[in-house]
């Protein structure tokens, strides 16, 4: 885990790297019928006993996108020769998602997660009572693999870089609402520290790297990973058939706690990423080696969790730059995973005390459509030139997002 003053907040327990298995289906209702039987009179008159209720399996949606643009989205399997990989040696792999703007709403609504991440995730956190496939089967608003909305002056790229131990498909409401507005969203699973994560070859991997204390070397590894992602997205060989909707020229980022942390990173080392946004991550000493003049913005949390670098950092923001407190927030209000967990019923798995460093005391949508509209908002004015009053002053539209002035 990143280095932590005080009250840390603890990461997901990641997956055991597997080989792919069909999940099994673990209902309530065998449960329930089991304990009708044993709850049976034992003078009960025979004959076929009555099925019993079907147990109503919660299901969980994210948030409708607030432009007018309908949502395409397609995964891509990248494998870069070029660069061992620095946790298990072997060319480095990644696993992206991209969602865009789409020519319509016809066609398949894209799932989740897959089956296997779905099962994997489930198991990690002990959850027995629902299917499997319970991830898997979260609505989204994208539709899958539809041709992009026609452009004539090219979309920018937005990047997002997952925490540690964390699926890239927990960005998918950030990235749906983005992309409902005019972006191309790439959402990266960075191999052995994100988890869990499907490959296609049935591979579903853990997070090695998350015991490995390499937190900074990390964060600098995933500044490659994205270097090799846009080199595939706008390059001469690019890996998305419709990669020419993209303008180069325009490209930004954000992360979520490591990758806040590779966040910044990635705008000190890759000249053609212009602007980004730190969800709640640390700033580890390589990033402090030079001042950096692109836009910058730190989304913190409200728990007192205060993260490596924070201050340090900040005089050497020599370009735009903006401290947000997210009021009642916690670190991970930024993804989809606390909404999801609250609908699904699982909210009392979590001990209080971690579900409040996680999510704080702010309704779970409510923390996560605030950075909905932060994230909009940054990247509409620094990678579009758009007048936005949010950035201007963000107390005045959202009470909760208060500027912090560290002097």
């Amino acid at each position: 885990m990143p280095h932590v003053r005080r009250n840390a907040d603890p990461l997901p327990r990641a997956a055991r790297t597997r080989r792919r298995q069909a999940p099994s289906r673990l209902r309530t209702g065998a449960v329930l019928a089991a304990a009708l039987v044993l709850a049976s009179p034992a003078g009960a008159l025979a004959g076929p006993a009555a099925p019993p209720a079907p147990v109503e399996v919660p299901r969980a949606s994210l948030p409708a996108p607030t432009g007018e643009r309908p949502v395409g989205r397609t995964t891509l399997h990248l494998v870069d020769e070029g660069r061992e990989d620095m946790w298990v040696g072997g060319p480095r792999e990644l696993m992206a998602t991209l969602w865009y703007p789409a020519r319509s709403d016809a066609g398949r609504r894209a799932p989740y997660m897959t089956e296997a991440e779905s099962a994997a995730t489930l198991e990690a956190r002990g959850v027995t009572g629902l299917p499997a496939d319970t991830l898997h089967r979260v609505r989204t608003h994208s539709r899958l693999d539809v041709a992009p909305a026609r452009t004539g002056d090219g979309l920018p790229l937005v990047v997002l870089s997952p925490g540690a131990g964390h699926n890239r498909i927990w960005f998918s409401s950030l990235a749906e609402e983005l992309a409902s507005h005019g972006f191309v969203v790439a959402a990266v699973d960075h191999a052995h520290e994100s988890a869990p994560v499907e490959y296609p070859h049935g591979l579903v991997t853990g997070c090695a790297g998350c015991g490995s204390g390499e937190w900074a070397r990390g964060a600098v590894n995933r500044a490659g990973d994205v270097s090799f992602l846009l080199d595939r997205l706008t390059g001469p060989d690019p890996a998305w058939r419709w990669s020419h909707v993209i303008d180069a020229s325009r490209i930004g980022m954000a992360g979520h706690s490591w990758g806040g942390s590779a966040t910044a990173e990635t705008l000190r080392l890759e000249e053609r990423v212009d602007a980004g946004i730190n969800l709640d991550g640390p700033y580890y000493a390589t990033a402090l080696e030079e001042d950096l003049d692109k836009p910058l913005a730190l989304l913190g949390n409200d728990r007192g969790i205060a993260w490596e670098g924070h201050e340090e950092m900040w005089p050497r923001l020599t370009g735009w730059r903006q401290w947000i407190r997210v009021t009642g927030s916690g670190h991970s209000n930024g993804i989809d995973q606390g909404l999801v967990t609250e609908q699904l019923g699982l909210r009392d798995m979590y001990p209080p005390e971690e579900w409040r460093n996680l999510y704080g005391d702010i309704p779970v949508g409510h923390g996560l459509d605030l950075v909905r509209a932060y994230g909009l908002a940054f990247f509409d004015h620094h990678l579009r030139g758009g007048d936005q009053p949010l950035l201007d002053d963000p107390e005045r539209v959202h009470p909760e997002l208060v500027v912090v002035d560290p002097g």
